[in-house]
């Protein structure tokens, strides 16, 4: 009770309250940017595990194992970097996005020229379910995955994309990159979520459009080449919509 009125009487001072505030807006960021991920599992593993160590050293007078505790906090520092590696890197970059638009200028109606042809070979590739990865590449660079493919540089058209991912043709396995109004590369391989899919008719294709997208800002059109659905993935999470909302969300990404 006594500590309990000593940090009523410490809130009296602005500072203090400033302090608590800056404290619990960190940790209220950080949960919201490792939300969704392997991360929060491993965070309440290592919660229970120090809770538990904690009780014990407090509890039990053990020597030795006090003294193992003290001389591991070092080596937990460092751990921890080594852990949540994937997790800290997603969480700098995502902070890092600023402008995200930028790369994404063009005049309009040549923005409106590609969400058309995209439209019309993912309606086309739909009805023949022909399956599709198309990644639209927003401010975050993808040019590590764009170097693993094969080169195009050629200006998007609907005859070009339903040929790229003609079943049987070389280009077809993998994903189109399409940076700026032009198809960068295509047979890009992408990262692969580790998160478990709640629709089980979603494949590899599908698993790939939401890896990139939580590495990057990026956009992605998945054509289902088992049922032909079309979804659309963004920030680490995918939606099954038509062509309709497609045109909605591609003019919203290339809205400056």
């Amino acid at each position: 009770m006594d500590t309990f009125l000593l940090a009523l009487t410490r809130l009296q001072d602005w500072r203090n309250i400033i302090d608590i505030a800056l404290v619990s807006m960190i940790f209220y960021v950080v949960l919201l940017l490792f939300r969704g991920t392997q991360a929060v599992q491993l965070a309440r593993g290592i919660l229970v595990i120090f809770v538990i160590t904690l009780i014990v050293s407090q509890t039990v007078q053990l020597t030795a194992f006090n003294w193992l505790l003290s001389k591991s906090t070092s080596l937990v520092l460092v751990a921890i970097p080594v852990i949540f590696q994937p997790e800290i890197r997603r969480a700098l970059e995502r902070v890092g996005r600023t402008a995200p638009l930028l790369v994404r200028r063009g005049d309009n109606a040549g923005t409106q020229r590609v969400i058309n042809e995209v439209i019309k070979a993912v309606e086309q590739m739909s009805d023949h379910r022909h399956g599709a990865l198309i990644v639209f590449e927003g401010g975050t660079g993808l040019g590590e995955f764009i170097d693993r493919g094969v080169a195009i540089d050629a200006e998007v058209s609907s005859e070009l994309l339903t040929t790229i991912f003609y079943p049987n043709t070389a280009l077809h396995d993998g994903a189109v990159i399409i940076s700026g109004m032009r198809i960068a590369a295509a047979s890009c391989v992408l990262p692969l979520t580790q998160r478990e899919l709640s629709d089980s008719q979603m494949g590899t294709r599908h698993r790939a459009a939401i890896g990139v997208t939580e590495q990057a800002d990026a956009l992605t059109v998945v054509v289902s080449e088992e049922t032909g659905n079309i979804s659309v993935a963004r920030n680490g999470r995918i939606l099954r919509l038509d062509s309709s909302r497609l045109r909605t969300l591609l003019s919203d990404f290339y809205r400056p």
